[in-house]
């Protein structure tokens, strides 16, 4: 008799239902790039509208301080429900640096960490909604902080060119390369050193993403 009980208990665990994955541009991932798109036009059209002065900086403190709430409540989550050592929790993805930036040029209105916002975020950021590594699915908590973080970068970038009609120039360029070798030097150190693999610099991500179409070979693909 025990033995069918234990024949139906894994019989029932198999029926059980599996639980849902991030599903690649369904619902939830559309709604979220288009938002991510849409949000900063209509901000700006809202400020623009108000005629109020102080309605910029206002609105650029609030996604600031949105980043760096998700940021920290994130950090808070892992550590109270996730069994993560601190090699897992350092600051050292692309997309960290590129948070740091646009919460700088949103606070202080500065264009060098705006351009610099930009490159990341445009060209890292962008890539990582549109691509995202991520397992979970909407209302997952980790859905949730994942889009806010990275849709908030690209959010507050595309809200500040929009107000201060910034414009990528050649020197920019010059500063992005000259401050993504520090962050490529840094991230490289770290991974090693760790073993995380913070900005992909050790392995390509899992799921298909623009690294896909590149060199499976560590580390041509980084070049």
């Amino acid at each position: 008799m025990s033995i069918l009980r234990a024949v139906d208990f894994i019989a029932a665990m198999d029926a059980a239902p599996v639980a849902p994955l991030f599903e690649r541009f369904g619902p939830a991932h559309t709604v979220v790039i288009v938002l991510t798109l849409a949000l900063p036009f209509v901000m700006a059209a809202l400020v623009r509208k108000a005629r109020w002065p102080r309605s910029e900086r206002i609105i650029g403190r609030i996604i600031a301080i949105l980043l760096g709430i998700n940021y920290l409540g994130y950090a808070l989550y892992l550590r109270t429900t996730q069994d993560l050592t601190w090699q897992n929790e350092l600051p050292f993805q692309l997309c960290d640096w590129a948070m740091i930036a646009i919460i700088v040029a949103l606070l202080t209105g500065r264009e060098r960490w705006l351009e610099v916002s930009y490159f990341w975020g445009i060209g890292g950021t962008a890539q990582a909604i549109v691509t995202p590594d991520l397992q979970y699915p909407f209302p997952d908590i980790r859905f949730l902080s994942f889009f806010i973080g990275h849709s908030g970068i690209v959010i507050g970038i595309i809200f500040l060119m929009v107000m201060r009609g910034y414009r990528p120039h050649f020197g920019s360029i010059w500063r992005t390369f000259a401050w993504s070798e520090v962050y490529f030097v840094v991230a490289i150190v770290v991974d090693l050193l760790t073993g995380v693999n913070y900005g992909y610099l050790l392995h390509k991500p899992q799921t298909a993403s623009l690294l896909s179409f590149l060199s499976d070979h560590w580390p041509v693909y980084l070049l």
